[in-house]
């Protein structure tokens, strides 16, 4: 295993990359319930509430209702542009204009998450299926992503903190640890690989070397999918997954309360 590691990470990470940057305990019930909880959390929509506006917001409904759509099915609608578009432009000043409807939108984002359509880049304007099984994690203080063969088998997964400017809805990620098969296998990881995937470069470290560090930012959220920017401008839609994605990615890794 250890000898095919640099292999698998080199692939993993061309295709983490390419694709990605358009970027509990095993056997706690707190585990299963994590994503449901979230779900929830979405859906709730009082006079009061941060949500309250967008559920009020016709349009913006209806555009969701796309989103959803497509994220779920994993195939392009064909106003699934026009739909994208008008969340991301309205997205400041109509739909999350204050930092509690910001930290609302962060809060809609937390979850387990599956890559199923992305632009590939910020000139282009159609979405296209992707063909492997990519997923992404947010929960209170990790970030994480990877690829798997399904929800219950991971191959190669990332790991490591995020940092949330609400101004901005965007989420900067480091990377501290990396997963073979649910395995924690960062000390075997060669020097080369780590560099080039900035493995333990902290926020203050690419700020030392005045390098932007790897981020996302959040276009738009619901029970059902999560629409966001990555770093080449490319635009991302996941699907939520209906389990955690952490006991199979990251085995018995202590992620805490």
């Amino acid at each position: 295993m250890v000898a095919l590691l640099p292999l698998l990470i080199v692939a993993f990470v061309d295709a983490a990359h390419g694709l990605l940057s358009v970027r509990g305990s095993r056997g706690s019930p707190t585990v299963h319930r994590f994503d449901r909880r979230l779900a929830a959390a979405a859906s709730s929509s009082t006079p009061t509430s941060p949500t309250y506006l967008l559920d009020e917001n016709l349009e913006y409904m209806q555009s969701m209702r796309t989103i959803d759509s497509s994220s779920v099915s994993g195939r392009p609608s064909a106003d699934l542009f026009e739909a994208v578009r008008y969340i991301d432009r309205n997205a400041n000043k109509l739909l999350y204009p204050t930092e509690e409807s910001k930290n609302s939108l962060w809060d809609r984002c937390k979850g387990s998450w599956k890559l199923q359509l992305a632009t590939g880049g910020g000139r282009f304007t159609t979405f296209k299926p992707v063909p492997i099984f990519a997923y992404a994690m947010i929960d209170d203080k990790h970030f994480g992503n990877g690829v798997c063969l399904n929800s219950e088998f991971a191959i190669l997964s990332l790991l490591g903190p995020h940092y949330f400017n609400s101004r901005t809805r965007q989420m900067g990620i480091g990377i501290e640890d990396l997963f073979l098969f649910g395995n924690n296998v960062t000390p075997f990881a060669p020097g080369f690989v780590s560099e080039g995937m900035g493995l333990g470069k902290s926020q203050d470290d690419y700020k030392a070397d005045k390098k932007r560090m790897p981020t996302f930012t959040m276009i738009g959220a619901s029970e059902k999918s999560l629409i966001a920017r990555g770093g080449t401008g490319g635009i991302a839609i996941w699907t939520r997954l209906d389990s955690d994605i952490r006991p199979s990615a990251y085995g018995d890794y202590e992620f805490g309360v």
